[in-house]
């Protein structure tokens, strides 16, 4: 999966089209991410001793890792994401880093 934990992304598709957020939580094997402020969803908790109040709490909810897309760090816009091969000067080591295919920005 090519979306990680802290990426900016923007729903492509379903009722939070257009929106933006942070992911929060990734689900690999499910294919699924959590965005922050995107599928919320309403739960109703008894009085617990995190919320001694109980009631109505609205938490997110995981949506399908295609429905997303990552922002691009340079533009600001939604982008694809690819792999380079990058060889460190120092040790002479091989690693993979993601680069938007937008504007072949490193990704964090």
């Amino acid at each position: 999966m090519k979306i990680k934990k802290d990426d900016m992304v923007v729903v492509i598709s379903g009722n939070y089209k257009g929106k933006t957020g942070k992911v929060l939580k990734v689900f690999p094997k499910k294919e699924r991410v959590i965005v922050e402020g995107v599928n919320l969803r309403k739960r109703h908790t008894k009085p617990n001793q995190q919320n001694p109040q109980g009631g109505i709490i609205e938490k997110e909810a995981p949506i399908h890792v295609s429905n997303v897309m990552i922002l691009d760090p340079k533009t600001n816009e939604p982008t694809r994401i690819g792999k380079k091969i990058i060889i460190d000067e120092k040790t002479g080591k091989k690693r993979s880093a993601r680069i938007s295919k937008l504007s072949g920005e490193m990704l964090p």
